[in-house]
């Protein structure tokens, strides 16, 4: 057993996530980035005895982790590799209607974090990588190695919202010159050597923003959330609730704007001059501000300290 397998996975704001769920026997529900299997399992007990759960995720290791994990439950847990992006298609596939509840949870798991084969971690040497999907064609070593200077400066600038980014990209293509870049430390050592000493420097690592920026231009992160956020409504029951965990300041504005419009009294597109929506919002607020982990459970898994959780429930519509 490796040290990604034998680490406990911690699935971050649990007790958070099911109070606002509010699952319930007979229910179907679905997770949308099953990672460790976390929330799955809470799902399946509270949902007992005859509720569904469709489990989604990019990584064909984190489904067969928890096919292994939860053999108890598989008469009612459906399991499928793919992006939630693409949770329309999935829910046809298993012949699933509309949705009580749907939780999404962005963040990296702990067990492509803490296995360098991954590429993932700029603490652990291994492949530049940073793949959710290996199916994906594109990885991280090939973006560092390939992109223009001024491109990499956008992407690190934009993605990672890191302040040196025009800095960072000049010395990654000054070590272009030497030999292509292949492996995390080497990526690492080089942002360590360009980025100025702050008092920060001892809060976030160097490297943490351009590693950010490059995993969530892999995996195409923005994009999936904006496709699923488009559609998601569709696939949930009148009462459905949604439950998102952002740890990404960008995919948590994101979630916190689209939110805010499906929960305004008119939803109609501005060019429409008259309502046609019959000014009723599309969902009920459940937090109003995100709920964020406590001390203590930051304490037990450091991993949880950005992460922002927000929710809401689907208004059923009145058309009479």
């Amino acid at each position: 057993m490796d040290e990604a397998t034998s680490r406990p996975h911690i699935p971050v704001l649990r007790e958070a996530v099911m109070g606002l769920l509010g699952c319930h026997a007979g229910g179907v529900y679905v997770d949308g980035t099953v990672g460790g299997g976390g929330y799955a399992e809470a799902i399946l007990q509270a949902s007992a005895p005859d509720g569904v759960l469709i489990a989604l995720d990019c990584d064909a290791e984190a489904i067969a982790r928890v096919q292994q994990r939860l053999p108890a439950y598989q008469n009612r847990l459906f399991l499928a590799q793919a992006n939630f992006a693409d949770l329309p298609h999935i829910l046809e596939e298993f012949g699933q209607g509309p949705v009580d509840g749907i939780v999404v949870d962005l963040g990296v798991s702990t067990f492509q974090i803490t296995d360098s084969a991954r590429g993932f971690s700029f603490m652990l040497d291994g492949p530049l990588d940073m793949r959710m999907d290996r199916n994906l064609p594109q990885t991280a070593s090939d973006l560092v190695n390939t992109l223009s200077e001024r491109d990499l400066t956008s992407l690190i600038r934009d993605l990672g919202e890191e302040r040196w980014a025009r800095r960072i990209a000049g010395a990654i293509v000054l070590r272009r010159g030497i030999g292509p870049f292949t492996t995390t430390l080497e990526l690492a050592k080089v942002i360590e050597k360009t980025v100025p000493k702050t008092k920060d420097s001892f809060r976030i690592d160097p490297a943490t923003r351009t590693f950010q920026a490059l995993r969530l231009a892999v995996n195409r992160e923005l994009e999936s959330l904006e496709q699923f956020l488009a559609q998601v409504l569709d696939l949930m029951k009148p009462g459905g609730r949604l439950c998102t965990v952002a740890f990404h300041s960008l995919e948590d504005r994101i979630i916190k704007h689209t939110f805010k419009e499906w929960s305004q009294s008119c939803t109609c597109p501005k060019n429409v001059p008259q309502c046609q929506c019959l000014g009723q919002p599309l969902v009920k607020l459940l937090t109003r501000r995100p709920s964020r982990p406590d001390p203590g459970e930051i304490e037990r898994n450091p991993n949880a300290r950005s992460a922002r959780l927000r929710a809401v429930e689907k208004w059923e519509r009145d058309t009479n």
